[in-house]
């Protein structure tokens, strides 16, 4: 238990070493390119996460966490409003109603941009609260780039990305 709280430390210092590198261009970022930024910070809070749930060593948690940034930027420079709609209303109908196994899929033909949500494992928690893990496949100008998680049902029937 004590090693896997130091390596989520590990990560959570990591993401924010990336964060914070430089204040200044942060900011600019955000005002020129804000879903650059955001899908950076997204990708290295996912990508750290995996490799200190996984166990990995420092060097395994700083190496996701700066891929994730990478391509979690890239991902989020491409994607525009109506892609994160689609990819938003097809990851709720794969976690309501999807089949473990059986991906839900959105297209963008104004930007040809696609992906799909794969459930992939359902349970329930102590609590009673139902949770989905699922793998994430998008592509973006013909590149396939791919993410796992953990989505749980809220109280008030919609699905959270918890991971």
């Amino acid at each position: 238990m004590r090693r896997r709280r130091s390596t989520i430390a590990v990560s959570l210092i990591a993401l924010l070493s990336v964060a914070t590198s430089s204040c200044t261009q942060l900011s600019e970022g955000v005002q020129n390119n804000p879903k650059a930024v955001l899908g950076a910070l997204g990708g290295a809070a996912l990508g750290g996460g995996i490799a200190a749930l996984a166990g990995g060593g420092t060097g395994a948690i700083v190496g996701a966490t700066l891929g994730g940034a990478l391509l979690g930027g890239a991902a989020g420079h491409y994607l525009d409003n109506r892609d994160k709609q689609l990819a938003t209303q097809a990851a709720q109908k794969a976690f309501e109603s999807s089949q473990s196994g059986q991906p839900t899929v959105w297209n963008n033909p104004d930007t040809g941009n696609s992906g799909s949500i794969t459930p992939t494992r359902t349970y329930q928690l102590a609590n009673g609260t139902y949770c989905r893990q699922y793998q994430q496949t998008i592509v973006v100008g013909g590149q396939q780039q791919q993410a796992y998680g953990t989505a749980c049902r809220q109280p008030d029937g919609t699905w959270k990305i918890e991971s």
